[in-house]
């Protein structure tokens, strides 16, 4: 038996190491043939987020492809740059642009991005031009999602307005007239919820999210979905109404983010559901901050 786990561990060693070096060797073939094409309109946006890289190819205003990978604090820019090549093989570009949460990796999806595409990538931070007027004390621990939201609502739509967006947290944006950003909310996103539920009780189940077919569960599973869907769309409507309230106003609402295909039916207050609103704002922010480079 001592024999038989010997040769086994010896094999998961050689083949995680042949796995680096197959991933090396095609990180140099991208290398060498990845190349830029002069005056292409497409603009690369890469959101990383607490769950998911996801990477997009923009043109104006729409979404060409789309591709993600999961965010994996273990990888290196060999391990992103192997996962990302079916996403972009064949793509040029005239542009990179990367919005990031998670601050340990983006240095590896950066490098990675860059030796795929063929152009350094821009990332999102504090110097970066939005648009926006941004006072609040630490504004450096903005999360760069929130901003690229609400630069994309401001320079869009009818102020005040507020931005919702549901993914791993659900974080909702206030901006005032004249694209001042004035803070906002955080709160568990809705797998979050689920995935706190099971962890933390002895007897509710791991779940995966989906659209809830009733108000009122019929049994576990049903409850839990419902207490997690609606009960975020009641939250999102109720602190909306707080925050019109404390402005004394009415404001636009825009939502977006993964969950939001679950939550738009059943949220009273009117909005707009856009679930390509961050993939946009980040196009518009890369356009914004290269005015000057050739689209034609």
């Amino acid at each position: 038996m001592l024999q038989i786990y010997l040769v086994y561990q010896a094999f998961k060693i050689f083949s995680s190491k042949v796995r680096k070096v197959f991933a090396k060797a095609q990180f140099r073939v991208i290398m060498g043939k990845t190349s830029l094409k002069q005056g292409f309109r497409m603009i690369i946006v890469i959101d990383i987020g607490n769950s998911t890289v996801v990477l997009s190819g923009i043109e104006g205003d729409t979404v060409v492809f789309s591709g993600e990978v999961e965010t994996n604090r273990r990888w290196d820019e060999v391990d992103y740059a192997y996962r990302l090549r079916p996403i972009v093989s064949g793509v040029t570009c005239r542009g990179v642009i990367i919005s990031s949460v998670v601050p340990p990796i983006t240095e590896a999806v950066r490098i990675a991005a860059r030796t795929l595409l063929g152009v350094e990538p821009m990332v999102v931070d504090g110097q970066t031009e939005t648009g926006l007027v941004v006072t609040l004390p630490e504004k450096e621990k903005i999360g760069r999602d929130r901003l690229v939201d609400a630069a994309w609502a401001a320079a869009h739509y009818p102020l005040p307005a507020v931005t919702a967006d549901l993914g791993t947290a659900t974080t909702l944006n206030v901006i005032l007239p004249g694209g001042v950003f004035a803070g906002g909310i955080i709160c568990a996103g809705i797998q979050t919820c689920l995935n706190a539920l099971s962890q933390r009780t002895a007897q509710l189940p791991q779940l995966t999210l989906e659209h809830p077919e009733h108000l009122v569960g019929r049994n576990t599973q049903e409850c839990m979905m419902s207490g997690a869907v609606r009960g975020t769309a009641a939250m999102v409507d109720g602190l909306v109404s707080e925050i019109e309230t404390e402005l004394g106003q009415p404001v636009t609402l825009l939502l977006t983010g993964g969950g939001g295909k679950y939550v738009t039916e059943f949220l009273r207050h009117p909005h707009v559901f856009d679930p390509d609103l961050t993939r946009k704002g980040l196009a518009y922010l890369y356009r914004r901050n290269h005015p000057h480079r050739d689209e034609a």
